[in-house]
């Protein structure tokens, strides 16, 4: 990300994102499905039913179809699988969330 130009911050669980200033400044966030605690697929759930809308894209592991199909359908950017992290579709998927958080910010 950062080699992209992009300021960025890590959290070390969804807890401690949630407690932080940042929910309401993120643009984008970038969460692995399996986190302790609470999940990312979880942390998209509690965003939404909180009333943010931000653009997340997950990554994983363990593909699994049945995750993938929720999340997407929970309203996320993407869902890579690790080893796609560094190439040009998890470019094409930043951006894309960065222009759905600008269209969605107007």
């Amino acid at each position: 990300m950062r080699s992209l130009g992009f300021a960025t911050r890590e959290f070390l669980s969804a807890e401690s994102f949630l407690r932080s200033s940042a929910v309401s400044e993120t643009q984008c966030l970038i969460l692995d499905v399996q986190m302790p605690n609470m999940s990312g697929v979880e942390l998209q759930s509690h965003l939404s039913s909180l009333g943010f809308d931000i653009p997340i894209i997950f990554m994983t592991a363990f593909p699994d179809e049945a995750v993938r199909a929720r999340v997407l359908d929970g309203g996320a950017v993407d869902f890579l699988h690790k080893r796609e992290m560094h190439g040009q579709r998890f470019i094409d998927s930043l951006h894309a969330a960065l222009e759905r958080r600008k269209r969605s910010a107007l």
